[in-house]
């Protein structure tokens, strides 16, 4: 039986710390979805065009992974495209709390399984947040994103 997964992300979900949980998603999923939530009120870097394109780029040598836009709620487009499973990124323990009640849920309304990943200790402090509010002002990001990776 194939496991799809999708790994949702409204902001910028190219940083080393979102690579690295996709990476790890895949060692037990046969597909992961890396979908790009269209939410106006979030302040982004990048237009959802140029996102996209981003994350496409990241992942072009790896054909289990895709990269989709969507808008509405998460749990709704997991259903939409017939994901068995929300993977969502931690970094901290408050991540945790909060991802568990989010998970909790998408369970009880959609009855999608949330899979929470904790990103490696030493990528703990990468958040895609950090990596905007450098780029703004023009600051160095390359050890923050996935190594060969341009923007």
């Amino acid at each position: 039986m194939e496991r799809k997964a999708i790994f949702p992300g409204t902001f910028d979900p190219f940083t080393i710390g979102h690579f690295s949980i996709v990476k790890r998603a895949l060692t037990f999923m046969d597909e992961v979805v890396v979908s790009i939530g269209i939410n106006d009120q979030k302040n982004t870097y990048f237009p959802l065009e140029k996102r996209v394109d981003i994350i496409r780029k990241l992942y072009r040598d790896e054909p289990r992974i895709k990269v989709e836009s969507y808008e509405g709620l998460t749990m709704d487009f997991a259903q939409q495209i017939g994901a068995d499973f929300i993977i969502r990124g931690i970094r901290t323990v408050s991540d945790f709390e909060y991802e568990e009640t989010i998970a909790d849920v998408n369970r009880k309304m959609s009855g999608i399984e949330t899979i929470l990943l904790f990103t490696e200790p030493e990528l703990t402090g990468v958040s895609s947040t950090i990596v905007r509010e450098l780029l703004m002002y023009h600051k160095d990001i390359s050890r923050f994103i996935p190594e060969g990776m341009e923007i």
